[in-house]
């Protein structure tokens, strides 16, 4: 049969196993988003019944809109954006006000209100929500008549659905520290497999390995930023929240972790684009080849238990059993010790007695004495 029929037949089967792939994740999404989605639909009805039940204020969605927001499925911390939009709408609304007064209403009056209304909240914030929040306030009160309650009864209602939305969240919280623990294990189990990666490429003389490992590291700091990110989302659920205040001193812990193992993955990076160089230059022995891919392999190794300790509900026995490890790895990280002689190689070393004292740190090891684990050069 030919190539180009095996591919006609083989095309349907492709799209229905992507679309069973797609409906898959799609029912696991949604599946671990419902208690979220009834919080925003609770939430949102809430608000715009308050609004307009209590306050008298007559269609107020953006009470309904901004508790939405605030509930919203980033990683965001929940009072920066109730902030981001109580204050966007009020500035909005002063800004258009202004202008409307200054320039009168019309196509483009609307035009530069907007312009100059993104100017202003990007020098007064970075974040996104205010920017829109701001810019879109300020466009209705520039083509749309004011409602009956005055020009701040929108700021009025924003701030209205992001305190039900704050309210809502402190009484019926996300275990603060569940998101924490499993990104956690996921960015340690992406830096062991860079580490096995580097290890594989020594033991098989092969540079494009090494690029691949480089390649993982690199993919990973967009998620490590966002996992930082909603690290301090989880440190402000404890700090305010009645219910989980008692665990504030451990997810603060995490979100120093974070830290760390942010500095061992970018460590991983330099480690593997050197290694990649190294390998083209073969600059190692085959002894100090074999040597460093062990002690590579058992890090990885190492990093595996680190991830279970960290990520789980374990003993203090199993942290300080995975401390004493990278601590006997750390002690023969001596070029002598691997016979690694020439610059190159030894350069290598120095890289990985970085990323060494960064897993050391991670594994809550005081700094000085991560630095104390290595031999003297």
């Amino acid at each position: 049969m030919p190539e180009s029929a095996q591919a006609e037949l083989t095309r349907p089967a492709a799209t229905v196993l992507f679309l069973k792939r797609r409906v898959r994740l799609g029912l696991r999404r949604s599946y671990s988003s419902v208690v979220r989605a009834l919080l925003m639909a609770v939430c949102a009805v809430g608000a715009y019944y308050f609004s307009e039940i209590v306050l008298g204020h007559q269609n107020p969605l953006f009470a309904a809109t901004s508790a939405i927001i605030a509930l919203g499925f980033t990683r965001d911390p929940r009072l920066r954006r109730v902030l981001e939009v109580g204050l966007g709408c009020t500035i909005g609304i002063v800004l258009g006000d202004f202008l409307l007064h200054l320039l009168g209403s019309g196509i483009w009056q609307a035009a530069l209100v907007v312009f100059l209304s993104v100017l202003l909240a990007r020098f007064l914030d970075s974040g996104a929500i205010f920017t829109t929040q701001l810019a879109l306030q300020s466009l209705l009160v520039v083509l749309l008549p004011i409602s009956a309650g005055g020009p701040f009864t929108r700021s009025i209602d924003a701030v209205v659905g992001g305190c039900f939305a704050l309210i809502l969240t402190f009484l019926a919280p996300r275990d603060p520290r569940r998101e924490p623990k499993d990104d956690l294990k996921e960015v340690l189990g992406e830096l062991s497999l860079v580490l096995r990666e580097c290890a594989s490429a020594l033991s098989y003389n092969d540079s494009t390995t090494a690029w691949h490992a480089l390649v993982r590291a690199r993919s990973q700091q967009p998620l490590i930023d966002a996992m930082r990110q909603g690290l301090r989302g989880s440190v402000e659920i404890a700090t305010l929240s009645p219910l989980y205040r008692r665990h504030r001193q451990e997810v603060e812990g995490m979100e120093k972790l974070m830290v760390h193992v942010d500095y061992a993955m970018r460590s991983s990076r330099v480690l593997a684009r050197r290694l990649a160089s190294v390998i083209n230059n073969a600059a190692l022995s085959d002894a100090g080849t074999v040597h460093l891919a062990e002690v590579i392999s058992e890090t990885a190794a190492a990093v595996d238990e680190l991830a279970a300790a960290l990520s789980e509900s374990t003993t203090l026995a199993s942290l300080t059993h995975t401390r004493d490890s990278l601590a006997d790895i750390a002690s023969r990280l001596h070029p002598k010790t691997l016979e690694i002689t020439r610059m190159e190689g030894e350069t290598l070393v120095l890289l990985f007695r970085t990323l060494m004292v960064d897993l050391l740190e991670a594994a809550r090891m005081d700094p000085a004495d991560a630095r104390e684990q290595l031999p003297e050069l």
